[in-house]
């Protein structure tokens, strides 16, 4: 049988890593595909760079819409990345009866909607293992392997990067500013950062498995999106003296009301697998109601583990190449017409447990007003960690940390909590506010 003709956009670190796993595991991949998947064409501005990593036998252009119009072309692999061109790339190409495979987190989560609806109305695929988590099948698992399963909740570590810089904040006592020129100079973080530091990458992974895990449509604009630039070494500090770790979750969970969608700092439990996953790592953790816990670790980036995701669904469009489009596993994990209108909660409706951290005036009463204040709002209170003033700012001090782990309660009642104790005059700072979950 002829083999399955792919065309590239774009051989930078992830489409070099694909070509060259592609044709390392040539013989293995066509065992499992039933027929061979070769990259015959591939699209980069930097036409000699692209012909320098793969060689004689693939036509090299700097077009992408060649690669589109070519009608050899059975799918077209998009690893151009972000909004603009991509978009515009994918909807031609699945005009043009093309499956498409992408590891554009951005473009999905925030114009999966109208992708899928197009690919749906043409009869074509559009797969995106590569988009969540690198080389962990994490799309696969919610679509397919847990598909018996009523998805409770779903938390998971989506971002190396700022794992990486939380993991270094905690081994070394180290502030956030001076971990991130680390980050940098190794390789782990890019030059401008912003995406990876302030959530928003995570968020648009978390977007795209809230969809699929509970069969609504992709909305990114509904995220509540909060980075690890406001951490400090001293709270990465206390939560470890209190039994915690803090990571930055991406987290999704069916409520009653709808559906929580949240990207920000979690304090989890120090006992929690997924508290103990460090460096550039990613992890996710699914909570089925037939399956129970289920956790997913690996690489979340890097050429070759990435590689490893594109390709996999390449194997699985050639296999349903021919198959009737109604029979295929829909986008979404749900069919098309059963999507779900679950809202998307507000954060001020979220339900969770705090950490909060007081720099106050040491002196007596202090401590009184404060829970006078969360009792009041009816927020119960966890655990008290009060420091010793010389211990937090040096001998003679006359101010000192409160740290406080609240029992479950409604965001916006935690807000009006906050405003109150701000405004107390012996609250010298401004308040950290963590929130904390227990992942059981």
């Amino acid at each position: 049988m002829k083999p399955i003709q792919v065309g590239l956009l774009g051989i930078g670190t992830v489409g070099s890593g694909t070509f060259n796993v592609l044709k390392r595991n040539q013989e293995e991949i066509t065992r499992r595909a039933g027929r061979g998947i070769q990259i015959t064409m591939v699209a980069d501005l930097d036409v000699e760079r692209a012909r320098a990593v793969v060689g004689e036998g693939v036509q090299v252009v700097n077009d992408a819409r060649a690669v589109i119009a070519n009608p050899e072309i059975d799918i077209v692999v998009e690893l151009i990345g972000g909004y603009g061109i991509a978009k515009a790339l994918v909807l031609e190409a699945i005009a043009a009866g093309k499956h498409v495979v992408t590891a554009n987190k951005a473009l999905l989560a925030v114009h999966g909607t109208e992708i899928f609806a197009a690919a749906q109305a043409k009869g074509v695929m559009v797969a995106f293992e590569a988009a969540v988590a690198g080389g962990i099948p994490i799309i696969k698992a919610l679509r397919e392997g847990l598909t018996a399963n009523r998805i409770q909740w779903v938390a998971g570590i989506i971002n190396g990067t700022t794992n990486f810089i939380l993991s270094e904040m905690r081994d070394k006592g180290l502030d956030f500013d001076v971990v991130l020129k680390e980050a940098q100079r190794l390789g782990y973080a890019e030059a401008d950062p912003t995406f990876d530091i302030e959530g928003v990458d995570a968020a648009h992974k978390a977007t795209i498995m809230s969809a699929i895990a509970y069969g609504i449509p992709v909305q990114f604009d509904k995220a509540y999106v909060e980075g690890i630039t406001q951490l400090g070494a001293a709270d990465i500090k206390y939560a470890e003296q209190l039994g915690y770790r803090i990571k930055l979750l991406g987290i999704t969970k069916r409520v009653e009301g709808g559906v929580e969608l949240r990207v920000h700092p979690t304090l989890v439990p120090a006992k929690r697998l997924i508290a103990n996953v460090e460096g550039a790592m990613n992890a996710v953790v699914v909570q089925g109601d037939a399956v129970g816990t289920t956790l997913y670790y690996g690489k979340g980036a890097g050429s070759e583990p990435t590689a490893s995701a594109v390709i996999a669904d390449l194997v699985d469009i050639t296999r349903l190449h021919t198959a009737d489009p109604l029979n295929r596993v829909p986008h979404l994990a749900f069919q098309p017409s059963e999507l779900s209108d679950l809202p998307v909660l507000p954060m001020s409706e979220v339900v969770t447990s705090y950490y909060l951290r007081l720099r106050v005036a040491d002196k007596a009463g202090v401590l009184a007003q404060v829970t006078g204040i969360l009792a009041g709002l009816g927020i119960s209170i966890d655990a008290v960690l009060q420091r010793e003033a010389d211990e937090v700012a040096g001998e003679g001090s006359t101010q000192t940390d409160l740290i406080i782990l609240t029992h479950d309660t409604r965001e916006g009642t935690m807000n009006d909590a906050l405003a109150q104790i701000q405004a107390l005059p012996t609250v010298l700072a401004p308040i950290a506010r963590i929130r904390k979950e227990e992942l059981a």
